[in-house]
């Protein structure tokens, strides 16, 4: 099903004969299914009429049908077409801007030399002032090398650029911390490794985004263990923070208990095994993955290294076979693969009151126009349904809570503390089927979430700032 979408949407510019009406051109955009946004008038004489109308569509191609409809109109002149998605991103989303002005000679020579040699001389002394004296305390790289960019695939580092843009100013906008974006035009794993490690020293913290599995793995890991900041993969973790915040406030609905259900996974990438290990430590015991040919069992011969660590702490009853068979008596669906897997009768032979994730994106696994009959609860990752499983949600207040105590790691205590802070902004009395995360854009979450973070990390003794 496609979508109406925003991020799809055109200005055009309009030259009309005084005798045209622009409701023909906004019935024309309705009948085609487009949505009118907005009509503004530019200027008008005797003769023509200069007019602004923005509509948006579900993709390029719908969009160059409805141009295509509107020029074939007569005494229609289209002067101009904008697509205002490409015009935010001219020249780029971000920039770096001073902290201080730089008026005078006194501001020059305290800011950079002679004065700033005696901050250089201060953190050479005592290495961790650098946190109390520089954009370290507050400056978190986004590394990527383009391998798996949203749903693109292998892209390359250069068009992965403005998603790490836009997720620097996620960073910025909804938990004031300061980030880069880095693209590495590599995807060898220990060309990988070694410039993040060389590159860590002006970081308070890494966000590796948009590497493939199972490199991703490997690269997280290492760095972990071999650098003293907090190291955080958002394609997994975040997903699996948020998709847990969702899943509790879904238990607390339909008052189910973790260590009683069974919980099916369609994917086990990345984010899958994420999810899979966040849901261990929520108390669930009973949960089996399922790739392209059916469930993950120990006894199959075809396994990546991945599945087979993966076979290992799943699956505890040994079901084999197809998704359609592993589905039956199931109490939960955990979706994180591929559009149109699950079916109306897959619903119907699961248990009582079934829990849906589709998180399957552009087009979930299920969409939930056919589901919501069926379940207790549905979930996606759009933003055109409830529910929506959104990473935002988690990755802000994660890397403010871990900045603000200087923590050296983001470790599983500090995850779980996340997803219960997220769940929690939700007043009980308010949940509903609707409703159980909140909204990408309530205030509270990343305090919440950061709070939670941080005294997650103290706790757990990698916090170094007391």
């Amino acid at each position: 099903m496609n979508t109406i979408s925003s991020g799809n949407t055109i200005a055009l510019r309009l030259k009309l004969n005084k005798n045209v009406n622009i409701s023909k051109i906004s019935d024309l955009i309705t009948k085609m299914q487009g949505i009118v946004r907005g009509i503004d008038t530019i200027e008008i004489n005797n003769q023509t009429s200069l007019r602004d109308i923005t509509f948006s569509a579900t993709n390029e191609e719908h969009t160059d049908s409805i141009i295509q409809a509107i020029e074939q109109l007569p005494h229609i002149k289209i002067e101009h077409v904008t697509d205002r998605t490409f015009l935010i991103h001219l020249g780029g989303k971000i920039e770096v801007k001073s902290k201080i002005p730089i008026n005078n000679r006194d501001q020059l020579s305290m800011a950079y030399t002679p004065g700033v040699a005696r901050i250089c001389t201060a953190i050479a002394e005592a290495p961790e002032k650098v946190y109390k004296l520089t954009m370290k305390r507050n400056m978190v790289a986004i590394v990527t090398d383009g391998s798996a960019v949203l749903g693109l695939g292998n892209i390359g580092p250069k068009a992965a650029l403005p998603v790490m843009e836009g997720k620097a100013m996620l960073l910025k906008d909804f938990a004031n911390v300061d980030a880069f974006p880095i693209c590495l035009d590599t995807q060898n794993v220990d060309e990988i490794i070694q410039t993040i490690k060389n590159i860590a020293p002006g970081f308070g913290g890494i966000n590796l985004e948009d590497i493939s599995s199972p490199r991703c793995f490997e690269i997280e890991n290492r760095l972990k263990a071999e650098l003293d900041i907090p190291v955080f993969h958002d394609d997994q973790h975040g997903t699996a923070i948020v998709m847990a915040a969702g899943f509790i406030n879904a238990l607390r609905l339909t008052k189910k208990k973790p260590e009683n259900l069974k919980v099916v996974f369609s994917g086990v990438g990345a984010a899958g095994i994420a999810c899979t290990k966040i849901l261990h430590e929520l108390g669930v015991v009973n949960i089996i993955g399922c790739d392209r040919k059916g469930a993950i069992t120990k006894e199959r011969t075809d396994l990546t290294d991945v599945k087979l660590e993966y076979a290992k702490i799943t699956n505890p009853y040994n079901e084999s076979g197809p998704l359609s068979e592993i589905i039956k008596n199931a109490d939960v669906f955990i979706g994180l693969s591929a559009p149109g897997l699950l079916t109306v009768a897959d619903l119907k032979n699961m248990n009582k009151d079934p829990i849906v994730f589709a998180m399957a994106n552009p087009t979930p696994e299920i969409m939930p126009e056919e589901a919501n009959p069926y379940v207790a609860i549905m979930a996606t990752g759009r933003s055109d349904y409830p529910n929506q499983i959104n990473n935002v949600l988690a990755f802000p207040g994660i890397f403010r809570g871990a900045l603000d105590v200087q923590a050296s790691d983001i470790n599983e205590s500090m995850k779980l503390a996340a997803a219960y802070a997220i769940a929690n902004c939700i007043d009980e009395a308010a949940l509903s089927k609707d409703y159980i995360v909140p909204s990408v854009f309530d205030s509270n979450v990343a305090k919440a979430v950061a709070k939670a973070v941080s005294i997650a990390a103290k706790e757990s003794g990698v916090a170094r700032k007391k």
